[in-house]
Formats: C-alpha cells, sequence, structure tokens
C-alpha cells in the first residue's frame, strides 16, 4: 500500500526506546512524526498500518451498521441501546488514534497519554456504566505507564473478577436474562482472552522475527480476536433486550405483587364504601315512604 512514498523507515535498534516492546518486530518502524504526518502513514507501508486498519475499519462499519440491528424503539429504556453503541466503539477508537499517533515528536509522555485512551476504551466496553471502576482503571494504566504486556494485563485483572462475578450469579440463577445470551458471552470473553495471550506470548513472530513485521503478527491477530468479541457481544445484548422486552415478573415476586394487592385491597374498599353508601340511601327511601303524611 503506497498512495505516496513515505519516509525512510526505521530498524528496531534506531526507534525510540518506548516503541521497542516487541523485540520479534525488527523492520518498518516510523520516524518521529508531527500530528499531519502520522495522519499520513495512514498511506504507506510500515509496521504499524495493519494495526491501524484492523480496527479502523470495523469501526466505520459498527458506526454504520449496528443502530440499523439495535431495537432502539421496542424497548422502554432507550439509553441502554446508546450506552451499548458506544462502548462497541469505544475500544476501536481508542486503539486506532493510539496506533496512528504512537510516533508523534512529543515522545513518551504523549505516547503513554495515548495508551491510556487506548486501554480506557477497552475498560469502557469491559464496564461502560460503572464510572469510578473505569476512573480507576485509567489512573492505574497512567501511573503504571503500562509499556509491558505483563502490566497492561494486571491493569485488568480486577474486570476479569468483576466479568467473573458476574456469569457467576447468571449460572446459579441470582441473575437473570435470556437463556440464549449467555453462551454468547462466554464465547466473547473466551475470544478477548485468547487475543490477550496471543499478544503476550507474542506468536506468530517469536519463531521467526521480522517475517511478520508488516502483517501477521501477534498484535494484528488480537485485534481480529476483539473485534470477533464485540460481535458477540452484540449478538449477546440483543438477546438480553429482547427477553427485557418479553419478561413478565412472577406474581409473587415482592414489590410487583405488593402493588397489584394495595390496587386490588383499594378497589374492593371502593366498591364497599360505595356499597354501603347505597344501601344506607335505599333505606332511607323507605322510611320516608313508611312515614304517614300529616
Amino acid at each position: 500500500m503506497g498512495l505516496h512514498k513515505g519516509p525512510r523507515l526505521l530498524d528496531l535498534a534506531k526507534t525510540p526506546q518506548h516503541l521497542q516492546f516487541n523485540k520479534y518486530v525488527l523492520t518498518g518502524y516510523r520516524p518521529v512524526a508531527t500530528a499531519p504526518e502520522c495522519l499520513g502513514s495512514l498511506f504507506y507501508m510500515h509496521n504499524e498500518l495493519g494495526n491501524i486498519y484492523t480496527h479502523g475499519v470495523p469501526f466505520f462499519l459498527f458506526l454504520v451498521l449496528l443502530p440499523f440491528s439495535i431495537p432502539w424503539m421496542e424497548v422502554d429504556s432507550v439509553w441502554l441501546c446508546v450506552v451499548h453503541y458506544l462502548a462497541c466503539l469505544c475500544p476501536t477508537v481508542g486503539s486506532v488514534v493510539y496506533h496512528v499517533f504512537m510516533n508523534h515528536v512529543g515522545g513518551e509522555h504523549v505516547y503513554d497519554t495515548l495508551l491510556s485512551l487506548d486501554m480506557f476504551g477497552v475498560c469502557l466496553v469491559n464496564t461502560l456504566g460503572r464510572s469510578s471502576m473505569l476512573i480507576g482503571s485509567a489512573v492505574l494504566m497512567f501511573c503504571e505507564e503500562g509499556n509491558t504486556n505483563i502490566l497492561r494485563l494486571q491493569a485488568f485483572l480486577w474486570q476479569a473478577g468483576f466479568r467473573f462475578s458476574l456469569f457467576l450469579f447468571r449460572v446459579f440463577g441470582s441473575g437473570a436474562g435470556s437463556p440464549d445470551s449467555l453462551r454468547l458471552f462466554v464465547i466473547m470473553d473466551s475470544l478477548a482472552v485468547l487475543g490477550g495471550l496471543v499478544n503476550i506470548v507474542q506468536i506468530p513472530e517469536r519463531f521467526v522475527p521480522g517475517l511478520f513485521d508488516n502483517w501477521g503478527n501477534s498484535h494484528q491477530i488480537m485485534h481480529v480476536m476483539v473485534i470477533c468479541s464485540i460481535v458477540y457481544l452484540h449478538w449477546g445484548t440483543l438477546e438480553d433486550l429482547a427477553w427485557m422486552k418479553t419478561y413478565q415478573c412472577p406474581a409473587d415476586a415482592g414489590r410487583p405483587s405488593s402493588s397489584l394487592h394495595f390496587r386490588t385491597s383499594a378497589q374492593s374498599s371502593s366498591e364497599l364504601l360505595s356499597s354501603s353508601g347505597s344501601d344506607r340511601s335505599a333505606m332511607g327511601k323507605r322510611k320516608m315512604a313508611a312515614t304517614p303524611l300529616s
């Protein structure tokens, strides 16, 4: 791919230290660049181009196509649909911005900020709606300067525990939802975890350093698996939204039944008072009829 000739690319040893996070990718590094030059790198070959487009293309597809499959008018709480839509977009947006501008002339400070944005997008898709936990995770990522895959993984351990607890609620009946969605969510998380492991182990480039510099390396494989994971998230959410539309609370389920009982009792009391009033009125008429006129 080369719509215009790019700058002379660098080898691993000549690239800035904070960009040397995969020792098996040996060539194709962009030199430090201004923001317009970073944007220009969308149109020539380098070792981040695959990372940009494996999330950039799905972002635009999600942006355009997802609204057509979301049942906006069929659910009582439209905000659930809005949250889901934004959650599907967040990780791809952060990832694209990170990979496009990671070689910015601002250096390591700009890189750390972009990395925090990338990780925050992943936090959003995992736990959107838990704002206090999200902010804590973003701060943790920034403080640890997640420059290694191990540190990045550690920042998501609390999320894994949180999501596992939700699975336990669903499996053991304490939670609720569509019976068909749980399987889709298990596949979703399995794909995300597998993609993360591939990225940490850095295969296949570990076995043939230099061969997968531009295409087919572990980070791109992880990107593809993350996209597949988001698709399963979308399918599972659609199942739950359809379930919420048709689900009826049991008659003996606490507050709803109490409310129903209150309305029934109030209605019975009203009918009783109305009946008593009618009886008294009838008795009064009979008394008047029985009284002799003087």
